[in-house]
């Protein structure tokens, strides 16, 4: 009877329990869902936004941007509900905007809770075919207290593609002349095949996806005809601005043996290597190669004649030597201010007889002349040579000005080999960090006045077209 009376006993209280707890979770409910239709009030005043503008990056026909943010606050010390937020254009923009996980164009009775923030995330995707433009479209924000609007601006640029896939090779067969009309967007390899040219005039912007890169293949040549203001760009396809200092965004040009660089007022920035010459043979004039991973110029027993060449920014050396070859540097700022990866070196100059590929270690003779040039760093080490007993290496440097460390590989002082030139006085440059990249030095610097004229009248003209001939200052800029 005890068990029996027991057993009666508890039922009613576990049911209680449970009825207890369901009526408790319903009245939640409807609590929450009659407060929030009650408190969310009109605004009274006018909406704050973290930017009144955004700018997105530079965009190209048929590709959608990077998604950006800008946030809407609600300084009110009530919940509010905002009436409209919309595209100016509707959906006839090219802009498109997401709130709270939806997409579109057009937003209404938007809940915002007093104190708090609503993220609109934006980007935009142009339509095939669209000439090179400025986008401009606002966001509208519509309330009792006023119409509000923030403003989105973005480039946009036609563009031809070139893509590499399974079944297309992505090379070009014929000689090919390439104009500033479209920008030039490579995914995958673009190879210019044997034997033949693609020359690039003034103005022409190229574009690599990640590990992309454009391949000479042998005794194909490669003509850049840019200008100053007018110069060829080589980077990466991210055109925000963040992405202009920030190394790997591609691989790099790679020219393989007898083939031919023709560079005069280019830019190649933002890769792996800027450029790789395999046997190859390069003239180089009025050209910027800054912020690669791990050379602005890997040579290996190539040909090279610079003039007015700057290269900075880069995590093994700004000029990588290997294998030998002959190279001459005439008015060129080499500078290494490398910041990213402390455990490369960021040399300006490394020259060496050899170079170990897959297979084996390889060697030649090498000749390196420097005149009037600058090869700087940060490091205690900027310039070192590696010369490989029963192998030729020949050097000249004149009227320059030179990092020199205890591990150099050569000596200064003394040296009939170095003529006239300064070592580890800081040349004092404008600005060398990538953000402002400005190489020219100061009007105090070591290398004012010290460049050889006889030297400078080869190269009459600095970088930026300024004239030299008269007391030449040492490096790219007088």
């Amino acid at each position: 009877m005890a068990k029996f009376e027991t057993y009666i006993y508890q039922v009613p209280m576990n049911n209680f329990k449970a009825l207890f707890m369901l009526f408790f979770w319903l009245l939640l409910v409807v609590t929450a869902c009659n407060r929030d239709d009650i408190s969310f009030e009109n605004p009274s005043k006018l909406l704050r936004f973290s930017a009144d503008s955004v700018f997105l990056d530079t965009v190209y026909n048929q590709v959608r941007s990077e998604t950006y943010a800008v946030k809407i606050y609600n300084d009110e010390d009530k919940d509010i509900s905002i009436p409209q937020i919309s595209l100016a254009s509707g959906a006839a923009s090219p802009y498109r905007i997401n709130l709270d996980g939806r997409t579109g164009t057009e937003f209404t009775n938007i809940p915002l809770r007093k104190k708090d923030s609503l993220y609109i995330f934006v980007e935009i995707a142009p339509v095939a075919n669209t000439t090179e433009a400025i986008a401009e479209e606002r966001i509208n924000i519509k309330t009792p207290a006023g119409l509000q609007h923030i403003t989105l601006f973005s480039v946009v640029q036609d563009a031809e593609f070139f893509i590499q896939t399974e079944s297309n090779a992505n090379i070009l067969t014929t000689d090919v002349t390439w104009n500033n009309d479209k920008a030039k967007i490579i995914f995958g390899d673009l190879t210019i095949a044997e034997g033949k040219t693609l020359n690039i005039a003034q103005g022409t912007k190229v574009y690599f996806h990640r590990n992309g890169r454009l391949r000479l293949a042998k005794d194909a040549t490669l003509n850049v005809n840019g200008d100053l203001q007018k110069e060829v760009v080589f980077r990466g396809d991210r055109n925000d601005p963040r992405y202009d200092t920030i190394p790997k965004n591609w691989q790099g040009i790679v020219a393989e043996p007898g083939a031919k660089l023709n560079l005069n007022y280019a830019r190649i920035f933002g890769g792996t290597r800027g450029l790789e010459l395999k046997e190859a043979q390069a003239n180089i004039r009025n050209t910027i190669i800054h912020t690669h991973q791990e050379y602005g110029i890997l040579a290996i027993n190539a040909n090279l004649t610079a003039t007015n060449l700057v290269i900075n920014n880069c995590g093994e050396a700004a000029l990588g030597i290997f294998k030998g070859g002959n190279y001459s540097l005439i008015h060129s700022t080499i500078a290494n201010y490398w910041n990213f990866n402390s455990a490369l070196p960021g040399l300006g100059l490394y020259a060496s007889n050899e170079y170990q590929n897959k297979t084996g270690l390889e060697q030649g003779p090498l000749t390196l002349q420097l005149h009037n040039t600058i090869i700087y760093t940060d490091k205690e080490n900027g310039t070192i040579f590696k010369p490989t007993a029963g192998q030729t290496f020949n050097y000249l440097i004149q009227n320059s000005l030179l990092k020199h460390g205890a591990d150099a590989g050569f000596t200064f002082d003394g040296n009939s080999n170095v003529l006239n030139s300064i070592k580890n006085q800081d040349p004092k440059f404008q600005h060398y960090f990538t953000q402002k990249l400005n190489l020219r030095v100061k009007d105090d610097s070591p290398a004012k006045g010290k460049g050889n004229l006889q030297t400078a009248q080869t190269a009459p003209l600095d970088l930026v077209k300024v004239s030299r001939l008269n007391n030449p200052t040492i490096g790219a800029y007088q």
